[in-house]
């Protein structure tokens, strides 16, 4: 059956109760819209770039405000409430970068540890080392919702097709993809990696995101995307600014998509060799 889902915009400051007011306003304002799952962007507690003053404040999940939030809202509203991620302290110090899924009842159905770790380093100067304060995750699960099957991914992840891949294989209809793109990243490519992850499995792609100059200095790109099998952007938002978009997401078109190009269908296992290039005289052997 069909459902429809909401992709809320943020410009998270360095106070999470603040963050988590906003938040709480946004996912009511989508509830109202008629949105039965909300998705808030990666780090809707807190972006904070002083890792001290991150782990002043810093909780464990138990006693995280935005978990809480999280929990209390999907409850209230009767809606799946999608955390898209918040940082959580961990035991050895360290932090996670983790998204959390709750039902109706205000249960977590899930929970996801972003696995792919943005250490990079841009010619505007930005230079980023997420593996030096966060652990990576391991695990990518697919959820079975009464309305659609759920993959999840969160923001530099989604440079790793093989992630999604893995997802459509086991049959995901739906693949979520919460973010803090940098401004500079995301207007190279922000919306031709989504449009590409649903194009080539097939999925609905939803995308919350960070948006606007942040209390920390930085600047994220914006643009939720809400986008459908076929690469169609269904929904999107602008580049700063708080923001609730909403789509209609029919999983008959997941089916319907494959059945055009059945290309999860038709892969095939190979092999790779790498081999000598031309040589003086001739071509290697």
């Amino acid at each position: 059956m069909s459902f429809k889902a909401a992709a809320v915009q943020m410009c998270s400051g360095v106070d999470p109760v603040k963050n988590a007011a906003t938040m709480a306003r946004l996912v009511r304002k989508a509830a109202a819209q008629g949105a039965t799952y909300v998705q808030t962007p990666e780090m809707t507690g807190m972006l904070q770039r002083d890792r001290t003053a991150a782990r002043a404040v810093l909780a464990d999940e138990a006693h995280d405000i935005i978990v809480k939030a999280g929990s209390e809202l999907a409850r209230e509203l009767g809606i799946y409430t999608h955390v898209g991620s918040t940082a959580i302290a961990l035991a050895d110090g360290k932090i996670a970068n983790r998204g959390f899924l709750f039902g109706p009842d205000g249960k977590i159905l899930n929970r996801y540890d972003k696995i792919h770790m943005f250490d990079v380093d841009l010619d505007n100067g930005e230079s980023w080392r997420e593996s030096a304060a966060y652990t990576a995750g391991s695990e990518a699960r697919v959820l079975s919702l009464p309305f659609a099957e759920m993959g999840f991914a969160i923001c530099y992840d989604v440079r790793f097709p093989a992630l999604f891949r893995a997802q459509a294989v086991v049959g995901a209809e739906v693949i979520t993809v919460p973010a803090a793109f940098t401004k500079q990243t995301g207007e190279a490519h922000w919306e031709i990696l989504l449009r590409a992850r649903a194009i080539e499995n097939g999925v609905f792609v939803i995308a919350a995101a960070q948006a606007g100059r942040h209390e920390d200095g930085r600047e994220t790109f914006g643009h939720s995307m809400i986008v459908d099998p076929w690469g169609t952007v269904l929904a999107s938002a602008g580049a700063t600014g708080e923001a609730v978009i909403v789509a209609e997401i029919d999983p008959g078109a997941v089916k319907a998509a494959h059945d055009k190009i059945p290309n999860l269908r038709n892969g095939r296992e190979f092999s790779v060799e790498k081999i000598a290039g031309a040589v003086a005289g001739g071509v290697a052997a």
